[in-house]
């Protein structure tokens, strides 16, 4: 059930890179003490290759690359020793755990806010699900509001892009290529991004200028296969910010 795709997106790996991660996933309870040496004799490489692999992927060395990977790959491999009811509790704390009230405050003013120009949020796949939600609630808060997937056509976006106040993203893995493209162009527009992500590290949340973390359990499971909180906690988050906006709002018409 692990996919490797948004893992190493980007990163420019040889086939002998991604041969040796394999290896090292498949066998995360032995690589450590096995030591790089006897890693790179068993696929018939040098230690270098094993180093090289590790900086590629943004760690120091094989260790860190070790001990950034094991949580991603046991929570993908192993079932949670809590009670099943226990991955569908949610608590507020859980939101402000990875974000601040600063980025609730900015994607207010900044998307929320706006009067003349227009919301383009865009999404793929299941994301696209939670983009399509986002979209129709904006609207029927008033809010003038554009959605697309990755099935539309580049001329939706392209085509509006001088009416666009602000570009909200939605990629679980942060590392989707379409959303990486459609926000790198909206950037060089002067247009404010938003995305909203996995907690880890990303492309996608590099490239915004606010920037939601939604945790992920699973960050592997690329394909959505294993019960999982990330797109429920995307919905908690989408309705906390609405809150904010309309508590927001109703002071200022008290005043």
């Amino acid at each position: 059930m692990i996919d490797l795709n948004k893992l190493v997106a980007g990163k420019q790996l040889t086939e002998l890179d991604e041969k040796i991660l394999h290896y090292v996933i498949d066998n995360m309870d032995t690589v450590l003490q096995m030591g790089v040496r006897e890693i790179a004799r068993v696929n018939f490489t040098s230690p270098a290759s094993i180093i090289r692999l590790s900086k590629k992927l943004g760690y120091t060395g094989f260790v860190d690359m070790y001990y950034h990977l094991l949580p991603k790959v046991s929570h993908t491999q192993q079932p949670s020793e809590k009670s099943p009811e226990d991955i569908f509790k949610f608590e507020l704390d859980d939101i402000f755990q990875y974000n601040s009230r600063e980025s609730v405050d900015r994607f207010i003013q900044q998307v929320l806010n706006l009067k003349q120009q227009y919301i383009f949020i865009y999404a793929t796949g299941f994301s696209a699900i939670a983009g399509e939600y986002l979209y129709k609630k904006l609207l029927v808060l008033g809010k003038k509001t554009i959605f697309a997937s990755g099935t539309d056509s580049i001329g939706v976006f392209e085509n509006n892009l001088e009416d666009i106040g602000a570009f909200v993203v939605i990629s679980k893995s942060g590392e989707t290529q379409q959303v990486i493209d459609k926000l790198t162009s909206a950037k060089e527009q002067g247009i404010c991004t938003v995305s909203f992500t996995k907690n880890e590290p990303n492309r996608v949340a590099e490239l915004s200028d606010i920037h939601f973390k939604i945790y992920d359990r699973n960050e592997l499971d690329d394909r959505n296969m294993l019960p999982n909180t990330f797109f429920p906690s995307l919905l908690m988050m989408f309705e906390y910010l609405f809150k904010a906006y309309l508590d927001e709002k109703n002071t200022v018409q008290d005043k």
